[in-house]
């Protein structure tokens, strides 16, 4: 069970901020809960005020009131993490960027922009289309680039355009003194200095909080193609994809739904048409000539691994209505079992070790007694298990952790990643020490370096004991 445990100087510092930022410092219960959990936790962990911030310039000013006192902080975009990374276990300080919307500049020569962190994703790429454009980063939700780039995001053009680490250039941050820096610039190469722009993607909001995000953008293709293929076993749907990818056919999306997740998602979106089995959804950027090559070479993959039932969609709004589907699939999961909470589980393995990975935890989620539908971002080898469970059912609470942690370990055992782009959060602390080891004391070292009064979203991503040991010898 979490619980809030408030630092001493708290108060304080929110009598300060008050008194700096008058009405736009709120104290609101409801406001607090809604800035207290992101979207599986099930736990509320309220911040003790929120701050909406409007510059740059702001976030400065409250960090350095804050540090004064000693006061946590948390960063907020949209509130759609999943691994605990807004629960304010100290108390403190939500400053909520939602409200930094700005596209400052957009170099459609060179391909890249300049946005403030609570730019959401979608209202980028309706910015971007009149000018031939767009933006990759998909994650699902309609995140914001800032929440994107503190979790190191990825979601399902990844396997083309790479993730919020490839796709950031360069970085606006206030650091937790207060103080702004800025990391990188506009050139897509850099050998000068240390790569801070790399340290603070996927930070988590624990060494500072981003304000300005570089970004790299891509022209819209001449043609893009999406389809389902469906198939008997889930073992010829991941062999397809591994095949695919093995001779470099460019896929700009690969994702994939077991058979319970398209059951769900048949019944939630609508999509009589399809078959109760495990299934590709696909998409193919290029020429037209390139798209028409993809679309033959990987049906005839797929055919030779029981692919059937291939279905194609060109016109926007049958793309619109696939890839909705797609991303509606937790909904969909969740209507499985009225009431239920869900957890979403998020491992990585080479992609030749994917389909042993799956079927050893779809294995431990059938012992368990657990629905637990699979999707996954197949192309990369992420994918994710959505565990329902009753959580005022003891046994099953523990069931479902048990299986987070077994799929974790599994990850790691196969050459993978307890996380490809959730993040650690604070419901994967101990995986990650058992994923990185020793190493986990290098990311306490830095974590202490830059924020040494550890009022950066404490808690989250470093363990606790690692900072301990470090405050100890430093």
């Amino acid at each position: 069970m979490l619980k809030r445990t408030p630092r001493a100087g708290n108060q304080e510092a929110i009598a300060a901020l008050a008194r700096h930022f008058g009405a736009r410092l709120s104290t609101n219960a409801g406001l607090l809960d809604q800035h207290g959990a992101g979207e599986a936790m099930n736990e509320i962990v309220p911040p003790e005020a929120v701050l909406f911030a409007a510059s740059t310039d702001d976030v400065a000013e409250a960090l350095a009131i804050a540090a004064t006192f000693s006061c946590p902080v948390i960063g907020y975009g949209a509130g759609t993490s999943l691994e605990g990374q807004l629960q304010a276990i100290e108390g403190g300080l939500s400053i909520d960027l939602s409200q930094m919307t700005r596209i400052i500049e957009v170099n459609d020569g060179s391909l890249d922009c300049r946005v403030e962190a609570g730019v959401t994703r979608e209202a980028l790429n309706t910015h971007l289309r009149d000018m031939g454009l767009f933006f990759p980063g998909d994650p699902g939700a309609n995140a914001t680039i800032g929440g994107m780039t503190a979790t190191r995001a990825s979601g399902t053009n990844a396997v083309r355009y790479g993730t919020m680490r490839e796709l950031v250039l360069g970085l606006t941050v206030v650091t937790p003194q207060g103080k702004i820096v800025r990391t990188g610039g506009r050139a897509r190469k850099s050998a000068s200095g240390y790569d801070l722009t790399r340290i603070y993607v996927g930070s988590e909001g624990t060494l500072g909080i981003i304000t300005e995000i570089q970004l790299r953008l891509f022209g819209i293709p001449e043609r893009i193609a999406s389809a389902v293929c469906q198939f008997d076993t889930l073992d010829g749907a991941v062999l397809t994809a591994m095949q695919a990818m093995q001779i470099g056919l460019p896929m700009a999306r690969i994702e994939l739904l077991d058979a319970l997740q398209m059951k769900a998602s048949i019944a939630y979106s609508g999509l009589s048409e399809f078959a109760e089995k495990p299934t590709l959804f696909l998409e193919f950027h290029g020429s037209e000539a390139h798209v028409a090559e993809q679309v033959e070479t990987f049906r005839a993959i797929a055919t030779d691994n029981g692919g059937g039932n291939y279905s194609s969609a060109e016109r926007t709004e049958d793309r619109n209505r696939l890839w909705q589907a797609r991303h509606h699939a937790l909904f969909a999961a969740r209507a499985l079992r009225a009431g239920a909470a869900v957890y979403t589980s998020d491992a990585c393995v080479p992609i030749s070790n994917l389909a042993e990975c799956i079927t050893r935890c779809r294995g431990a989620a059938e012992a368990a007694g657990l629905l637990a539908p699979v999707v996954g971002h197949v192309g990369d080898g992420n994918f994710h298990m959505i565990i329902l469970f009753d959580p005022e059912d003891a046994r099953e609470s523990a069931a479902a952790e048990n299986l987070a942690q077994f799929i974790a370990t599994t990850a790691i055992a196969l050459g993978g990643t307890i996380t490809g782009e959730h993040g650690i959060g604070l419901h994967k602390l101990d995986a990650l020490v058992e994923e990185h080891g020793e190493a986990v004391a290098i990311m306490a070292r830095i974590k202490q370096a830059l924020d040494p009064l550890d009022i950066m979203n404490p808690g989250k991503l470093v363990p606790p004991v690692y900072l301990q040991r470090e405050r100890a010898d430093y």
